[in-house]
């Protein structure tokens, strides 16, 4: 939100507009309600809410960083690229209890995931693709090369695992 706000006084709905339709492509983010996470950072200092009005709309509470919260968000910025973590996929704890299940139906489900991700990689093509008809931000841009390429490598490391699955069965009979 400090972000969103970043570029520009915004109201509520507008901020969580952004989160869902912007955001929200490229993130877990979710908002169910924009306005208990606003009135904290408002109670914070970090934003302040005014009244305004846009045309012949009624008025509006009108959200505008503070200070505080520009420097707020840059040490957060800052610190989200230096964080690095262990990526963590959900299919991690079904590859941890791979032995649990019978060879022939975690290919089957394997193959299932690989088949889902590939509608995914499909989508996130033609959304790059109208990205660039758009003449989008370099940003997102970039964000979706490195998405795409996410899901290029889990889709190999998926095709891998089921061509072993099949050397291993036919080794075993």
């Amino acid at each position: 939100m400090l972000g969103l706000l970043k570029e520009g006084p915004k109201h509520g709905y507008e901020i969580k507009r952004l989160i869902q339709q912007v955001l929200g492509e490229f993130t877990n983010l979710e908002t169910t309600s924009i306005y208990y996470p606003l009135a904290k950072l408002e109670k914070n200092s970090l934003v302040i809410k005014k009244k305004g009005r846009k045309g012949k709309y009624p008025e509006k509470y009108i959200y505008h960083l503070t200070k505080k919260g520009s420097q707020r968000f840059g040490v957060l910025l800052n610190r989200s690229f230096l964080r690095v973590q262990r990526p963590c996929l959900e299919l991690d704890i079904s590859l941890f209890f791979l032995s649990s299940i019978k060879p022939s139906i975690a290919r089957r489900r394997l193959s299932s995931r690989a088949e889902a991700l590939k509608k995914v990689l499909k989508w996130l093509q033609m959304q790059k693709a109208s990205l660039e008809r758009k003449n989008a931000s370099h940003y997102l841009k970039l964000i979706s090369h490195h998405n795409i390429e996410a899901l290029k490598t889990e889709l190999k490391f998926l095709s891998d695992l089921i061509k072993n699955f099949k050397k291993t069965n036919k080794q075993a009979k």
